[in-house]
């Protein structure tokens, strides 16, 4: 592989520089704004699903449980395919949840805006 060692930069000009303000030396850049409202927004949507994700993997992980103990009639391979559908479901309504729950409280380092909404 060729070296790019000889390649010379220059600067831009200023005309074509988007971030600078013409003000000077500092440049801004709009990427790492902070915008408060984007923390606000609760996704509703996306806890409402997380939610119904914990509670159908629940109700999956106890019919399983149920077909092992033998208090539900159904062969081992149906508790297995329940057992895999409700963790499958359980562990990413779980996941989110708890983001929920802990940005709903307060707790340092959860906010609503790590939660993608959908």
């Amino acid at each position: 592989m060729a070296s790019k060692r000889n390649v010379r930069y220059s600067r831009i000009a200023d005309d074509d520089d988007d971030y600078n303000n013409g003000s000077g030396p500092t440049r801004h850049d709009p990427r790492f704004d902070y915008t408060p409202r984007s923390y606000d927004k609760v996704p509703w949507k996306s806890i409402a699903l997380a939610i119904f994700l914990l509670l159908l993997g629940c109700l999956l992980i106890l019919l399983a449980v149920f077909i092992f103990t033998g208090h539900m009639g159904g062969e081992l391979s149906q508790a297995y395919g329940l057992l895999g559908l409700g963790l499958l479901t359980f562990v990413p309504g779980f996941y989110e949840t708890r983001i929920a729950y802990y940005s709903w409280r307060g707790a340092q380092g959860y906010r609503f805006a790590n939660i993608p909404d959908y």
